[in-house]
């Protein structure tokens, strides 16, 4: 399929139809439909007391599958085959490799959002972004503008669907005024600028992350969205499942899972720089992690990894308590895409290196806190002492490295 890269990179969206082609339509409802009566019956088993006997799906104003994580990705078997493939095809990884430039995108998360039991009515426009343990959104833009996306996101409904609204433009700038008024006043309710994606079973709309996005009516009806994404950066918890997949899936996901071993030695390697102080080694570890992408990548690549010398801090220094509450929960997961790669990577690294590694990122994670807490609209983060927007002004990698020496 060809796709308008140009206008994708502007708009910060695209439209695609037929990403599940009419003639598997069919079958990916029935593959999905299969897990979300398997999910359910685990959610049912999983109440807590004072729960309906539905569990979560009968309280979550969005039920939602993670085909990737625990525990649903324990429970798949053959029957799971069509909604794990509906996301090999040629309108879904290929055109991702083709919007992110890259030979081959790898799905970096499969999950399948669903219609609570109950209204719930709008939820709130945010961007996907926690600034507290990621980056700015300065970073995430200049990034973008250098280089492209190094994740992109999709909704591929199974029903018709026109729940997701988007403003178009907005992952390459802050709020305006008259965005954060409005969403300040009420962030479930339309804003300037808005436009309403029509989506018809099987088509897909895609787009880049930190748009300003919304989701406008959770209700009783029927919704069976496939949602999340492509990279580069993928880490899987359990492949368990690709012995039933094709040959061709099954390739799929080992080159992946092949590439994610390798992104996390290349980031070793980096960190390892890092620790022995070794600036020019820690720009060819960068280089390798990302090969091509420019100064600002590197820069942001940077302050993800100021949020790993937290994990790994964390990790080797579970008495220490001088991180914010909700800094402390967030560090508590793996996101490779921003190159977080979990706890247990901090495995890695004696309890020395660990404050070595920190001793480097330190001064850096100083500039991106405020001083005092704030908050701005649109954002899923809550107020916090971390900055939502602004970069260290006039800050660079060449900054950075010489800081270790100061």
């Amino acid at each position: 399929m060809s796709v308008d890269r140009d206008r994708f990179l502007s708009d910060g969206y695209l439209i695609v139809r037929n990403v599940i082609p009419p003639s598997k339509l069919k079958e990916v409802r029935a593959s999905y439909e299969h897990l979300v009566d398997t999910q359910r019956s685990l959610w049912a088993s999983q109440r807590k007391e004072g729960d309906p006997p539905g569990g979560a799906w009968e309280t979550s104003p969005q039920p939602r599958l993670g085909l990737s994580r625990p525990p649903l990705v324990d429970h798949l078997d053959e029957k799971a085959v069509p909604a794990i493939e509906a996301w090999l095809g040629e309108n879904a990884h290929g055109v991702s490799s083709e919007l992110l430039g890259v030979a081959d995108a790898g799905a970096a998360d499969m999950m399948l959002m669903c219609n609570p039991v109950r209204d719930h009515g709008p939820a709130a426009w945010h961007r996907d972004l926690h600034p507290i343990d990621t980056a700015p959104l300065q970073g995430y833009m200049d990034d973008i503008a250098e280089s492209g996306p190094r994740y992109i996101q999709w909704n591929i409904p199974l029903y018709d669907d026109n729940v997701l609204w988007v403003i178009p433009g907005s992952h390459l700038r802050r709020n305006t005024e008259p965005e954060n008024r409005a969403i300040g006043a009420n962030p479930r309710l339309p804003v300037p600028g808005w436009v309403q994606t029509q989506l018809k079973a099987g088509d897909g709309v895609v787009y880049i992350l930190p748009i300003l996005h919304w989701g406008s009516n959770y209700s009783p009806r029927t919704r069976r969205t496939i949602h999340g994404g492509f990279s580069e950066y993928t880490q899987y918890p359990s492949l368990r499942f690709t012995p039933f997949l094709s040959p061709a899936g099954q390739d799929a996901f080992a080159r992946w899972e092949r590439r994610s071993q390798d992104k996390q030695q290349q980031t070793e390697a980096a960190l390892r720089a890092a620790i022995a102080g070794d600036g020019a080694a820690y720009i060819a570890a960068l280089d390798q992690l990302h090969p091509g992408r420019g100064e600002k990548s590197r820069l942001l690549s940077t302050v993800f990894f100021s949020k790993l010398a937290l994990v790994i801090r964390q990790k080797k220094h579970p008495e220490l308590d001088d991180l914010p509450q909700d800094l402390r929960n967030r560090l508590g997961g793996a996101h490779p895409i921003t190159l977080n790669w979990g706890p247990a990577f901090a495995d890695r690294f004696t309890s020395a290196e660990a404050d070595t590694l920190w001793d480097r990122f330190k001064k850096l994670d100083a500039l991106l806190r405020c001083g005092q807490e704030m908050f701005i609209p649109g954002y899923q983060s809550g107020p916090m002492v971390y900055h939502f927007d602004e970069m260290p002004a006039n800050y660079t990698l060449g900054d950075f490295v010489a800081g270790w020496t100061t």
